[in-house]
């Protein structure tokens, strides 16, 4: 693991990924690498204009890379129906809940939920449970999460799932994130339960350069915030390039278990992928279990196959 880079990602050729928010930041490098490798990437992105420009680009840097774009809006369930319903092939072997937003002013997605729990969580959960079918017949296939070092921050509040007490922007992020721990938690356990060998994984990115930072501090208007992300993205973060890569080790290693957390392994913030730093409470059985019903009741997506 020590020194692992984008070099070190296995042969891709006949493999299907899906990777959402892959119009820029580490989704657009995780799309890249993975189409470098010789896989087929669909790029799910919100919009249609920088999902294509994305696909423009990255056939430009990878020539002859087998790369499309859908269009995926997490913070609509209509869209993840829809995208899912859509989904053209018969296999799946890698899908990349990579997408989210972070830090925004209070608001809603488009069926109510508080947006950063709304596309964070809610919409991945969607996402894979209506793709759970394609990827249970692919063999060896994966789901990895996006999460990160800020769900150190908080644990979920199960009675509050959506902010309606009381709302802070960064401990809802912090909350979304400890949610997609949660989450990978118990799919992880139902798929071992059900025998199967799809491998569900988390990741997080530590400090990278994207714009992720930016957008939160820009929808409400603090340009003296905004200014603030950018200078410390400038001089302390790290490149979207060596952020990606704990992902696409979670992605792609074959020693990847069940249940894992990759992160930058010197620090919390960076370094080569490796174990990274998890809270507690995102391994309680409990909570992963009172989790995983609301969100099958949120989003009306059940998770029938992995029943027992």
């Amino acid at each position: 693991m020590s020194g692992w880079n984008e070099k070190a990602v296995p042969d891709q050729s006949g493999r299907i990924a899906v990777v959402t928010g892959a119009n820029s930041g580490i989704g657009y490098v995780t799309a890249r690498e993975l189409a470098r490798k010789g896989a087929r990437v669909v790029l799910a992105c919100r919009s249609e204009a920088r999902g294509v420009g994305a696909r423009d680009r990255l056939v430009t840097e990878v020539p002859g890379a087998d790369v499309e774009f859908a269009r995926l809006d997490l913070a609509d369930l209509a869209s993840v129906r829809e995208f899912a319903t859509a989904y053209p092939y018969d296999r799946l072997d890698l899908l990349v809940n990579n997408a989210g937003v972070m830090a925004l002013p209070y608001g809603t997605t488009v069926d109510g939920f508080e947006t950063q729990f709304g596309v964070n969580h809610l919409g991945h959960f969607a996402l894979t449970g209506l793709l759970l079918p394609t990827l249970l017949t692919t063999p060896a296939a994966r789901v990895v999460t996006v999460s990160s070092p800020a769900h150190l921050l908080a644990d979920i509040d199960i009675d509050d799932l959506n902010s309606e007490r009381r709302y802070r922007r960064w401990i809802a992020y912090a909350r979304s994130k400890s949610a997609n721990l949660l989450f990978v938690h118990e799919l992880a356990h139902r798929l071992g339960a059900h025998g199967s060998d799809v491998i569900a994984a988390a990741a997080h990115p530590g400090y990278a350069d994207t714009n992720l930072q930016t957008a939160g501090p820009r929808m409400a208007g603090r340009r003296a915030s905004e200014r603030f992300m950018r200078t410390g993205n400038r001089f302390f973060a790290k490149s979207a390039e060596t952020g990606a890569l704990p992902t696409l080790y979670a992605a792609t290693a074959p020693e990847v278990t069940p249940d894992s957390f990759t992160g930058p392994f010197l620090t919390a913030l960076r370094g080569t992928p490796g174990p990274a730093l998890r809270a507690p409470w995102t391994r309680d059985d409990r909570a992963a279990q009172r989790l995983w019903a609301a969100s099958e009741e949120f989003t009306g997506v059940s998770y029938d196959m992995l029943k027992t």
